[in-house]
């Protein structure tokens, strides 16, 4: 993981990238936004959201996404994962 040494956020406050409260809330959307800003310069993105992916569910905000984002991203890839598979079984069958 030697991408983390260029990310953005180490010259953050580590605190901003954990916001507190529902992601709804005043304050904690102000704060995830505010990180979600420090990810979308940072030149480590892609790693740090594949990194945040792979690993599973993991707090706070990575490569610019909160967990529930990246539970959405692992569903979708989970289900084409399965409808390529499909798709290769019915060919295998015909």
């Amino acid at each position: 993981m030697e991408w983390r040494v260029r990310g953005f956020c180490l010259t953050d406050d580590p605190d901003l990238f954990f916001p507190i409260g529902g992601l709804n809330s005043g304050s904690a959307a102000i704060q995830t936004d505010e990180a979600k800003a420090v990810c979308r310069h940072c030149p480590v993105t892609r790693q740090c959201l594949a990194w945040a992916v792979e690993v599973g569910p993991v707090e706070g905000i990575w490569g610019g996404t909160t967990e529930g984002e990246r539970r959405a991203l692992r569903r979708r890839a989970a289900r084409a994962v399965g409808a390529v598979r499909a798709s290769r079984a019915t060919e295998s069958a015909a």
